[in-house]
């Protein structure tokens, strides 16, 4: 072998080493990823207080004093929810500021004597005739029915007509 040959495997070996030590370096530095800094921040939800409306299947639909450790087991324990509620269902709306919120009406086919006697002009007394009327009579089938109702007359009626409702 003579000097050339000699000085141009030399020259070939250290191509081919640099090469594999700077693509084992590459590959190195590739997969060591710089460390990533995460940061959990320690911010939670502002405590919650207020009214909340619950509505649909229950006994005493309304709006209700909402404290930020309720929940929704506490709450409907507070309204009574009918045999056949659908409480894998529940929905919540939350309205958007200055958003008008409609008045509050009281199912007179389900509301017990004490929520009947929030309504304006009706006491303990009408309160429990409208009871005992719905559990004589029946349910009632229009708000107007209750015009049948012993001491409730136009006078009544046209005070409480927007806060009232009736359900099957």
């Amino acid at each position: 072998m003579s000097h050339a040959d000699r000085f141009y495997l030399f020259i070939t070996v250290f191509l081919v080493i640099a090469i594999i030590a700077g693509g084992v370096t590459l590959i190195i530095r590739h997969n060591k990823s710089q460390p990533v800094e995460i940061i959990l921040s320690q911010t939670s939800l502002p405590q919650q207080s207020g009214e909340i409306y619950i509505g649909g299947a229950v006994a005493s639909p309304g709006f209700y004093l909402f404290r930020g450790n309720d929940t929704v087991q506490t709450l409907l324990s507070i309204t009574g929810p009918e045999s056949d509620a659908d409480l894998g269902h529940i929905r919540i709306y939350i309205p958007y500021e200055g958003e008008a919120q409609l008045p509050q009406k009281v199912d007179i086919n389900r509301a017990e004597p004490w929520l009947l006697e929030a309504l304006p002009g009706i006491g303990e007394t009408r309160a429990q005739g409208i009871v005992d009327y719905r559990n004589e009579i029946g349910p009632f089938k229009r708000i107007e029915d209750l015009l049948q109702v012993e001491g409730i007359g136009e006078g009544t009626f046209d005070k409480i007509k927007d806060y009232i409702s009736v359900s099957d």
